[in-house]
């Protein structure tokens, strides 16, 4: 038994407080890299104002991120598993907290664009290590609470993070405007990564995979061939290498295939197990992930600018009029998973794309009736709806996907299905140049830009609504109830598909 076991051992027979501390600071990372992703949100109008940000360069501050963190996910697992998790989530750690002052100090558009790639690469490292560092630290039995205080933290994150970031952008302390959004992170992770040191004990998995580098760069060099003409293509008058670029995306993605599968035959450790694709509920359940990504990914960005820019409310305001959608999707998600699914199965995520889209519909009614005259107040309702259908949603859709997959890929069926879901995050944020800003002319007089707002907002809530119908029909080839996990299940992927549940609710 060597040392490292000899501390595992300790940490598990519970005798020492050196696993809370442990816990408190994994918690604290994760809470960190949740408010992060709602809080820029909120100051992306004043981003646009102060830095003079172009649209593109507006839709890559956050779709920048999300390409970086889905690109990295597995590849983020993986080095854990074979360099150790503690090693990784310190590097995360310390990577995160520099791109956060980066972002911060960021001189121009074109800098903070790419201190916010490498922020989400730099998460992409920190969070898969989060709950295997959970599972190497506590014993089975004592798991189920410690996933429980994940969950309150999730739910914390979703509603301080817009909130937060609000609060910060109207204080403009020190007249640094949005960077405290970013600064903050700075004594936080600084903290987070001196005390991991010491009290998080390092662990690696027993049987690791071999890197699979080709298809990271496959799938990252797909993604942005795909995306970068989408950003970039209104304010370009969408050249012909646009179009080229993204029907060579395809080309990509066909070879990125190939590759997986002479990968799979050659040392079994593809980036992507295509024999997933053959289990139909699995296969359904990647594209309601992606799906579901592209419509959060619309609608998130182009609801800020609709409220702060169209409608000219300050961002406190437009963060204040958030919060009874973020209580909404925490609390539907909680009864979701522990009453709802287990009684009634496929028809409860069914139900939430539904409810989903008739808080869209009803969100659209209220925003061509009462048009510059809309209050917060009648936004309620709407978003209320809207948060209880996407709770039901998020929460049980990775263990219902997962309950046909063999027990043996369940780990990186679950990595999967996290990372496509920010694929299409990001895809959606690329689609906001066609389906909202493509409604808007170019040289709008200030009379003139609430109503052409209001109106590109109003278009973009009817694609909204119309990829809720898609991903309700999608549904229909998912489980009608999800397989229960055995006795015996391999924790690791108990583990796995527990991290990235929790993990969906805000990414």
């Amino acid at each position: 038994m060597n040392a490292n076991d000899s501390a595992l051992d300790t940490h598990r027979d519970g005798s020492g407080r050196a696993r809370w501390f442990a816990l408190a600071i994994v918690m604290t990372a994760a809470f960190m890299d949740l408010v992060d992703v709602t809080i820029v949100n909120i100051a992306i109008p004043s981003i646009e104002r102060s830095a003079h940000a172009s649209v593109s360069q507006i839709q890559w501050i956050t779709a920048g991120y999300a390409l970086a963190f889905a690109a990295g996910l597995i590849t983020g697992g993986r080095l854990g598993d074979i360099h150790g998790r503690k090693r990784l989530f310190l590097i995360g750690v310390g990577g995160f907290t520099f791109a956060s002052a980066l972002c911060g100090f960021a001189g121009n558009p074109e800098m903070l664009v790419a201190a916010r790639i490498l922020q989400g690469g730099m998460a992409a490292m920190m969070v898969p290590q989060v709950l295997s560092i959970v599972h190497a630290t506590f014993p089975a039995h004592e798991r189920g609470k410690v996933f429980g205080l994940f969950g309150a933290v999730v739910g914390l994150g979703a509603v301080s993070g817009p909130l937060l970031g609000a609060l910060l952008t109207e204080w403009n302390l020190y007249g640094l405007e949005w960077r405290p959004i970013f600064l903050i992170n700075l004594p936080v992770g600084l903290v987070a990564w001196l005390l991991g040191r010491r009290f998080i004990t390092e662990s690696r998995a027993p049987k690791a995979l071999k890197l699979d580098l080709v298809g990271v760069a496959l799938v990252s060099l797909g993604l942005l061939m795909l995306l970068y003409p989408l950003t970039r293509g209104r304010e370009l008058d969408w050249p012909l290498w646009g179009y080229a670029s993204m029907a060579g995306a395809l080309g990509v993605f066909g070879l990125l295939v190939a590759h997986e599968r002479r990968k799979a035959a050659r040392d079994g450790s593809p980036l992507i197990e295509l024999p997933l694709f053959r289990v139909k509920s699995f296969a359904a359940g990647i594209a309601v992930q992606t799906v579901f990504g592209v419509g959060l990914g619309i609608f998130f960005l182009v609801w800020t600018l609709y409220m702060q820019t169209g409608l000219g409310w300050s961002p406190l305001r437009a963060g204040l009029t958030g919060v009874p959608f973020s209580i909404a999707v925490s609390t539907a998600a909680g009864v979701s998973v522990q009453k709802l699914v287990p009684r009634f199965g496929r028809m409860v995520l069914q139900a939430g794309a539904l409810i989903m889209g008739g808080g869209v519909l009803l969100y659209l009614w209220e925003a061509h009736r009462y048009g510059l005259a809309i209050a917060s107040w009648q936004m309620a309702l709407p978003l209320v709806v809207m948060g209880t259908g996407m709770g039901l949603i998020v929460a049980p859709l990775t263990d219902v996907v997962l309950s046909e997959v063999p027990r043996e890929h369940a780990g990186s069926a679950s990595g999967l299905i996290n990372t496509v879901q920010q694929m299409g995050n990001a895809l959606g944020l690329g689609l906001v140049s066609v389906v909202f800003f493509g409604e808007i002319g170019d040289r709008l007089s200030r009379s003139q830009i609430g109503p052409a707002f209001v109106h590109a907002f109003q278009h973009a809530l009817g694609w909204v609504a119309g990829i809720m119908g898609v991903i309700f029909l999608l549904m229909s080839a998912l489980p009608k109830r999800p397989a229960p996990h055995p006795e015996g299940t391999d924790p690791s992927v108990e583990e796995s598909s527990v991290g990235e549940r929790e993990h969906e609710l805000v990414h």
